[in-house]
Parts: C-alpha cells; sequence; structure tokens
C-alpha cells in the first residue's frame, strides 16, 4: 500500500468517526429535550413511547403508572388528592372552582338561585355530596346523600335510597320523622309529603317500575330532605313548607331524567292543604275518629293535644306526646299500598301474639307497648298501628286496637274487621 492509499483511508476514518459523534450527540440532544418536555417513554422502560401516548398530559393513568415504582408513588399521591379533594368539596362551590364550578349542587339538580331559596336569600353555602348509586350485589337499591351547609350553622341533608320494608324504613326512625303527622300530602296522587323541616316523595312507578313482592327490601325509592331537630309545635311556616316540598320534586324530576324517564312532576304546592292544627278532641272521638274513645288514662294525665295529618295522602297519623321526633303514642292509617308494604316484615314477626279477624282478612299482633294489623283491602294491603313510647299501658293499647281498626277500616271502606285479641298475659 502507498502513502497516497493510507492517507485516503485515513480520512476515511476520521470522517466516519466524527459523523457517529454528530449521530450521538444529536440523539442525546433530542432525548435531554424530551425528557425536559415531559415526553417520557410510555412505560418508563427506555423504548418510545407511540405518538398518540406522546401528547398525554402528564397527569394522564396511563403515564402515570407506567412502572411499578411509579405505580407505588402514583398511589400515594393519588390517595392524598382524593382526601384533598374530599376534604374541599365543601368551599369548592364558594370560590367557583372544584367539581361545582357549574353552578350545579345535589347531583346536578339544584341551581345557585334553588339553593339560596333554601337558606333564606343567602349564597355562601358550603356543598357536598355522595353520588347515588345502586346495590349491584344486594337488593337494597340506590342510595346517594347531599349536604348543604350554611355558615350560620343551619345544614339541610338530602338522601336518596330505597325504604326497606321493616317498620317504615330503616327502622322506626324514617317513619316517625317522615310520617309525622306534621306533615301535609303532597297532593295530585303524589306519594310524598312536606312539613318546614321534612319532605320527601317517592319515585313514580311509572319511571322504576314497581318493586317485586319477592324482593327484600321492596319498599318504594325515594328523595328525602331533613333540616335537623323540628320544634313539634303547630306552627309550620307554610313559606319554608312549600319549597322544601318544590325541592323534592326538582330533585326527583332530576333523578327521573337521568334514567331516561320522560314527563316531569309539576310544581306541587298549588295542591297541598292548609298545615295541621292541634285537636280539641272530644271524649268519644279520640284523634277526630268517631266511635274510638279516649281511654281514661289519658283523660286524667292529659298527655297533651294530638295533631292529626290534614288532608287526603299516603297515610293519616294521630301524634301526642312528641319528644326530639319520637311520639309518646301514634295511632297511625297507612292506605297508599307502596307505603303499607314497609310494615310487612313487622306483621309477620308478632306472630306469636297474633291478631286475628276474618279468613283472608290479614294479620297482625298486639304487644304490651304496640299493636298492629295489616289488612287487605280492595286498594291492596293497608296498615293500622297503634303505638306508645313504654308499656306501661297494655290494657289501652288492646282496647285502642281494636276500636280504631274498626273505625278506619270503616273510613277508608275496607271495613268492616273486627278483631279477636289472644288473652291477656
Amino acid at each position: 500500500m502507498n502513502d497516497s492509499e493510507n492517507t485516503q483511508n485515513a480520512d476515511k476514518a476520521e470522517k466516519a468517526e466524527n459523523t457517529e459523534k454528530a449521530q450521538n450527540a444529536e440523539n442525546s440532544e433530542s432525548a435531554e429535550e424530551t425528557r425536559r418536555a415531559g415526553h417520557d417513554t410510555a412505560d418508563g422502560s427506555g423504548s418510545a413511547a407511540p405518538p398518540h401516548e406522546r401528547h398525554r398530559p402528564w397527569w394522564h393513568w396511563r403515564r402515570l403508572t407506567g412502572s411499578r415504582p411509579r405505580l407505588a408513588v402514583t398511589t400515594g399521591v393519588a390517595g392524598a388528592v382524593i382526601g384533598a379533594l374530599i376534604g374541599g368539596a365543601g368551599v369548592a362551590w364558594q370560590t367557583g372552582t372544584g367539581p361545582f364550578a357549574d353552578d350545579r349542587a345535589c347531583w346536578g339538580a339544584f341551581s345557585r338561585d334553588d339553593v339560596a331559596a333554601l337558606f333564606g336569600g343567602k349564597r355562601d353555602i358550603e356543598t357536598s355530596e355522595v353520588p347515588i348509586t345502586s346495590d349491584r350485589i344486594g337488593n337494597e337499591g340506590p342510595s346517594g346523600e347531599c349536604r348543604l351547609r350554611s355558615p350560620r350553622g343551619r345544614r339541610i341533608t338530602v338522601q336518596a335510597h330505597r325504604l326497606d320494608n321493616w317498620f317504615g324504613g330503616s327502622g322506626d326512625r324514617w317513619a316517625d320523622e317522615f310520617l309525622s303527622a306534621r306533615l301535609t300530602p303532597l297532593g295530585g296522587g303524589l306519594l310524598g309529603m312536606a312539613s318546614d323541616t321534612r319532605a320527601w316523595l317517592a319515585v313514580p312507578d311509572g319511571c322504576v317500575g314497581r318493586p317485586n313482592p319477592s324482593d327484600v327490601p321492596n319498599g318504594p325509592t325515594v328523595i328525602d330532605l331533613e333540616t335537623g331537630w323540628t320544634v313539634y309545635d303547630d306552627e309550620v311556616d307554610t313559606e319554608a313548607r312549600d319549597e322544601l316540598a318544590r325541592a323534592v320534586v326538582k330533585l326527583v324530576n332530576h333523578y327521573m331524567a337521568d334514567l331516561g324517564c320522560t314527563g316531569t312532576i309539576a310544581d306541587p304546592v298549588g295542591e297541598m292543604p292548609a298545615p295541621p292544627r292541634f285537636l280539641d278532641e272530644k271524649k268519644d272521638a279520640m284523634c277526630g275518629v268517631k266511635g274510638l274513645p279516649l281511654p281514661g288514662t289519658y283523660q286524667r294525665e292529659g298527655r297533651g293535644r294530638p295533631l292529626v295529618t290534614r288532608g287526603d295522602g299516603p297515610v293519616r297519623t294521630c301524634d301526642r306526646g312528641v319528644l326530639f321526633d319520637h311520639p309518646g303514642l301514634r295511632l297511625m292509617t297507612v292506605e297508599d299500598p307502596r307505603l303499607a308494604v314497609l310494615y310487612d316484615g313487622l306483621s309477620r314477626a308478632g306472630a306469636k301474639e297474633p291478631v286475628k279477624a276474618g279468613e283472608g282478612d290479614g294479620r297482625g299482633f298486639v304487644r304490651d307497648e304496640m299493636g298492629m294489623f295489616q289488612a287487605e283491602c280492595q286498594t291492596g294491603p293497608v296498615t293500622f298501628l297503634v303505638r306508645a313510647d313504654d308499656a306501661d299501658r297494655p290494657g289501652d293499647i288492646r282496647t285502642l286496637l281494636t276500636r280504631y281498626v274498626a273505625a278506619e277500616a270503616d273510613r277508608i271502606g275496607c271495613g268492616p274487621l273486627r278483631l279477636t285479641l289472644p288473652g291477656a298475659g
């Protein structure tokens, strides 16, 4: 090989080495730019990300969970972020940021004006909610909750849930509060009631279908509102009552729209009767029921004047001696079959002390503090209930139950019903 060929080969080698260095530098700069721009690989393995993944934002779940170490960090960060969001959900509406920035509350049913109407025009209301979801494993139906809170201490709690068939839904608490004599029916054939502290409305069967009788629980799906402890008197604030009635209708209408149901429920206020007032009852018409004598113990002790549901509706309740929403004595007739079914489980539980009537007329029981009979009427099941808050007057319970059932059955056209009680223990 001569000197000329050696020189040419050296030049070629030098050019190749310079070209390789330039390419390596270019690749290194490209990688550095990509890293700085946040366009890392999709899985953290070093392989190039597809074009559609390069454009994903840094918080996209595939970018955040691409590797196990990153997944562990992401899980911890996500938990902290979720906790912060939940904790800050109540104040987000005030600042116009976060999940309530669209000016809607309670699953999107309420506007700012709707909420202000419930709080006397105040707009600095905090809100938080749990979405309405359905139990896909059991049969408890949909459930969800929304809370509205004023800085001045007032609050409203909204719940969506299915009533179970054990003593009026969720034990006797729901019945004590939402079937109280202080509430008036919404009217217009609606299964719902309202006062100035409580309101509830069942989702119409035409939207969700009637529950299967074999289902347990099998009560209606309702949305209700409560404002805390009620002052149990007969001075119901009709303006506040009307606002709660309108609010519960808006909630149910929005819920039905989300389900894809057609039709809406109209404003019920014009159909509602006047609020109830304390009753000056006669000795032969306890709770205003003709033919129902007032027991001597109640005449002597004067356990307060009764409050009786006013107007035609799903239930007629007579309450007296109420303390913290729990009546000392309640006489109640549940006429609507969709609501009467709530007492089906209770009627069967009293088999040890059964009350008898005609063949196929129904079933019930009597105890020292309570008596109940669920009748099979032409319109469906009807529940008659007599309940005291103690067992001090078992004789009064027995006397009231037979006479109350007979009188109320005649009033609603389900009679005659003549009960036979078991022997007194």
